[in-house]
């Protein structure tokens, strides 16, 4: 089963945020395939970024997992209820890392939904929301700090370039646009706030 290789991960952190839009995040999960298209990054550079966790170089026992070679993932709590999926980029040692903030149901909807929202409806309200926030990513993709530090180039959890590599159908491409803008949520980060580090695609009408 294609999936992207380490070396995909290895560059610039920035470039790979882009180029890891459109491309799809695959979870084996008791059997079966959870799969979304990722539509929304953002990337975080300890040697120069106040935002990243590991800001020049700080090694604690969260940021360890950015010290690794790339491709491997970072998963840690906010609020102390909400999980955050990380790529590790760059060279073993160098750490930095994308975000995934938001993701577009491919496979295993259903199996998303209920790690979502258990037995409740699916209303337009809930669909709408659905993975459009990284810890609703983790969330409906069952990803927690148990999944901290898994290969990415391994079959657990993995990217691959489109829905055809896990054996589903490939998409009537939509015309889309590459947009940037400031992280969210990183106001403490002074001059860093305002990097343009933030990455989705957005449909053209």
């Amino acid at each position: 089963m294609a999936r992207l290789s380490r070396e995909f991960y290895s560059g610039n952190t920035v470039e790979t945020a882009q180029n890891l839009l459109g491309k799809v995040l695959v979870r084996q999960w008791k059997g079966r395939f959870l799969a979304g298209r990722i539509t929304e990054t953002e990337a975080y550079i300890g040697r120069c970024d106040k935002a990243c966790h590991a800001y020049h170089y700080r090694r604690t026992a969260r940021t360890e997992t950015l010290f690794l070679a790339p491709g491997h993932a970072y998963i840690y709590l906010i609020y102390g209820m909400y999980h955050c999926l990380n790529f590790v980029t760059e060279p073993e040692g160098e750490p930095a890392a994308v975000l995934v903030r938001s993701v577009e149901p491919v496979a295993g909807t259903e199996w998303m939904q209920q790690l979502r929202y258990g037995e409740k409806p699916l209303t337009a309200y809930r669909l709408k929301n659905f993975l459009n926030g990284p810890g609703k990513v983790c969330q409906g993709f069952s990803l927690t700090r148990h999944e901290n530090g898994l290969d990415l180039t391994g079959d657990t959890l993995f990217v691959c370039d489109g829905p055809e590599d896990i054996g589903l159908p490939a998409p009537i491409p939509a015309k889309e646009r590459l947009c940037s803008g400031p992280r969210i949520g990183v106001d403490y980060a002074e001059e860093a706030r305002d990097f343009p580090w933030r990455f989705w695609l957005e449909k053209e009408v």
